[in-house]
């Protein structure tokens, strides 16, 4: 058989990196095309990815994007839902049950994610190797154009790909960017000169530089030396996980199909030769792998025209593949969805807090009240937030406080204009004569459009109320009520 790689291996009995050379250089992998029912789901779950990811920036939803951090406005829209920085508490929630559940799936099902959903993975098999495959042909064809002397022909090839590897890579960065600038605004950048847009244009020319390194070269390197997923793997998975593995009691001793006293195994290399990472499966777990499962598709194609039961390499644990039964409900599972629901519950109960207004109460600057003849007097500021996309009006009032308190500041409904925020001074004085203490009172906000009731707690200071009773006496019995200065 063909070797996988663009060099023949001197040591192919041991077991070492696929894509390492023995004197420590880069292998350049060309993995051959694969049929079979993973490998085309795989390419379906690829395809609605890939669509969600371009088309998240298009789909309008309340006025915005249905994502789009909006980071000039400070404002972050997540399908329908409006945060602000004051909100960002909330995502600790969000990663939280995200990443227990990604300990959830990686305990049952190992590297699911990397072979499945991981947009590393994704663009590189779906996207730019598609591309290579449609300009450079298959594997084999592949490894003789490396081998060949530079020509007219393999000019032409490499300047096709890597022209289109730049196009997609440039495209994959403006959609990205298009997550964190609006599209008419980012259509405007673009038709706009790169210097009246620096700060963009050097974002898009970095990401877009990125892409093209890590798919046009680096490749599976990213996964085997980078991804820190894959590192932290062997501490996720047990016996009983599910991986991708080889049943060696079936499969060896490996030889020709004719000899009946020689496993399944018929040493084609096909597994090996699929293989994105260039490992041998029949090694046993590696690192490298990632749970993509071409493997199984072209071993299972042997197995067909073989006549041969499908499954010598599998979806199966380590207990499964050597005869015992898996546990599916073992401690760390429980622990992980444990957590996983409770990370996803506390997201949900927190979104319930979030509401697309917000008040807040601050008192003023300087002294924490003012005493007059008559009167205590506190200053405040409440700060009035509104994530909506048309202007809203806050109608506040005060509960709670004693008679004969005037307010001064809040008597007219206030107007915000949409995904604003502002400051506005209030005053709230109370006799001497109905002032017994520190007061808590109330702030209670309605806006409109919605009626959103909104509450704030705020407290009302004041001199110890003994001290104008003390002033009072001193002053009818003295009769010098007017050295005692006031409070």
């Amino acid at each position: 058989m063909t070797p996988t790689t663009s060099k023949e291996k001197k040591t192919p009995n041991l077991i070492s990196l696929g894509s390492i050379d023995d004197d420590g250089s880069k292998l350049i992998l060309h993995p051959s095309d694969v049929r079979g029912p993973f490998t085309h789901w795989r390419r379906v779950a690829a395809g609605l990815l890939i669509a969600v990811y371009v088309a998240l920036p298009w789909i309008p939803i309340n006025g915005y994007p249905a994502v789009l951090f909006d980071l000039d406005e400070r404002r972050f829209h997540f399908f329908g839902l409006t945060f602000v920085p004051a909100d960002f508490w909330i995502g600790f929630f969000l990663l939280s049950g995200l990443g227990f559940g990604l300990f959830f799936a990686t305990s049952l099902l190992g590297r699911v994610w990397c072979g499945w959903a991981c947009p590393y993975t994704v663009f590189l098999e779906h996207i730019y190797r598609r591309i290579e495959r449609f300009i450079d042909g298959d594997a084999p064809t592949r490894r003789k154009l490396d081998a060949s002397p530079w020509s007219s022909s393999k000019t032409l090839k490499r300047f096709a790909k890597h022209s289109l590897y730049l196009i997609v890579s440039a495209t994959l960065a403006h959609i990205f960017l298009s997550y964190f600038i609006p599209l008419p605004r980012l259509w405007e950048m673009m038709r706009g000169s790169p210097i009246e847009n620096a700060k963009s244009f050097g974002v898009v020319l970095f990401f877009t530089s990125a892409l093209y390194f890590s798919f046009a070269w680096f490749r599976e390197q990213f996964c085997v030396i980078l991804c820190p997923y894959g590192r932290i793997q062997s501490a996720l998975t047990d016996d009983h996980t599910v991986i991708i593995g080889y049943d060696e009691r079936r499969g060896e001793p490996r030889g020709k199909p004719s000899n009946p006293s020689n496993g399944d195994c018929i040493a084609c290399k096909k597994c090996v030769q699929v293989c994105p990472t260039g490992i041998d499966i029949r090694n046993g777990l590696q690192l490298e792998c990632i749970g993509c499962a071409a493997c199984i598709d072209a071993c299972n194609s042997v197995m067909t025209k073989l006549d041969r039961p499908k499954g010598l390499i599998r979806y199966d644990s380590m207990r499964g593949l050597s005869g015992e039964s898996t546990n599916w409900i073992r401690p760390r599972i429980v622990l992980y969805t444990a957590l996983a629901l409770l990370g996803a519950g506390a997201f949900t109960f927190s979104l319930s807090k979030v509401h697309d207004v917000s008040i807040s109460v601050l008192r003023m600057r300087g002294m924490p009240y003012y005493v007059t003849d008559d009167a205590v007097r506190n200053q405040f500021q409440i700060r009035l937030t509104t994530k909506r996309n048309v202007d809203t009006t806050f109608t506040i009032k005060i509960e709670n406080a004693p008679p004969e308190t005037i307010v001064a500041g809040l008597d007219a409904p206030i107007v915000i204009k949409p995904q604003q925020e502002e400051l506005h001074p209030f005053t709230i004085t109370i006799p001497r004569k109905n002032y017994t203490g520190p007061v808590a009172m109330t702030l209670v906000s309605t806006s409109q459009p919605g009626g959103t009731v909104l509450e704030s707690n705020l407290k009302f200071q004041g001199p110890d109320p003994r001290l104008f009773q003390a002033k009072n006496s001193l002053a009818r019995s003295s009769n010098i009520g007017l050295l005692i200065p006031d409070f």
